[in-house]
This record gives structure tokens, sequence and C-alpha cells, in this order.
């Protein structure tokens, strides 16, 4: 659970001084940051569970520019071994072990394209809320739409 708080810090961090950087770009150029228009992917790194050993999985983002704003997302959960979390995840054997952990793995399936809706909305991943229940999902978002977005703004220099 450490190194899963200790990533979320990190990505924060980073995810600030880059809006910083870009704040500071923007200042001098009298605007906000731009993208070049096209899909642009990227993936979180795999966040682990300390406690466990276990890995939780990782996000991919996919992110349209279309006139320099973000037009469309999408992200998709996976687990360590690159397996799609789906209506399966939570399960074990393909069948439902505990019900409870079914429940909140599901739950944070269920979230993953209210986040990409959400950033097409807001047009940050900062302004991204977390959805109780998908907060690793979230740090994975959140670190995967950085990513891409970091691909977009490379390409429109």
């Amino acid at each position: 659970m450490q190194k899963v708080i200790a990533k979320a810090i990190g990505t924060a961090v980073c995810a600030g001084a880059l809006v910083a950087g870009l704040g500071l770009s923007a200042c001098g150029g009298g605007g906000a940051a731009s993208y070049a228009d096209g899909t642009y992917t990227a993936q979180s790194e795999i966040w682990e569970d300390e406690e466990n050993g276990e890995g939780n999985g990782y996000g991919v983002v996919t992110i349209t520019i279309k006139d320099g704003a973000i037009a469309e997302a999408d992200f998709q959960p996976y687990t360590p071994d690159g397996e799609l979390k789906g209506e399966d995840y939570g399960m074990v054997n393909g069948h439902i072990g505990n019900q409870d952990f079914y429940n909140k793995a599901q739950k944070a399936v269920a979230a993953n394209p209210e986040y990409a809706a959400k950033l097409v909305a807001v047009g940050n991943p900062d302004g991204v809320d977390v959805i109780s229940g998908a907060t690793i999902s979230h740090s994975e978002f959140v670190e995967a739409a950085w990513a891409a977005l970091d691909q977009a703004a490379a390409a429109a220099k």
C-alpha cells in the first residue's frame, strides 16, 4: 500500500510540475498548451500492492485531439499479466469466490468510462475527480492521460 501511495504522490508531483511548466509557457506565449490533432495512446506503470506483492495492473488511455482540444478519450484497465479487466475481474477461476471483493472490483471497472468522459468534459486529467472505490484506477488513468497529452504536446512543437 505504501508503494501505491508513493507512486500516487510521485504522479501528482510530476503532473503538477507539468502543469506548472505548461502554465509558464502559456504566460510567455499568451495561450494554453497546444496539442497536435491526432490520436495518442499511453500506458501507466503497473501498480503494485506492497502488502502482498501482487500487482493491481495498469491503465491504457487513448485520447483524440481535434482542433487542439480533447475530443474523445478511452480508458482500459488491465491486470498485471495484460488481461483486460471486464465482467470477470474479481472472480477466481470464473466464479465469484468473495462477493464483496467482486463487487468492489466491478465498481472500479464501471468507473473507467466515467473517468474518460470526465476528461473530455474538463479537458485536463487533474480536473477528473476520484470515484470512490476506484482510486487506484484513477491514479492509473491520470498517469496514462498525462503521458498521452505529453505526446500530443510534443507533436505540436
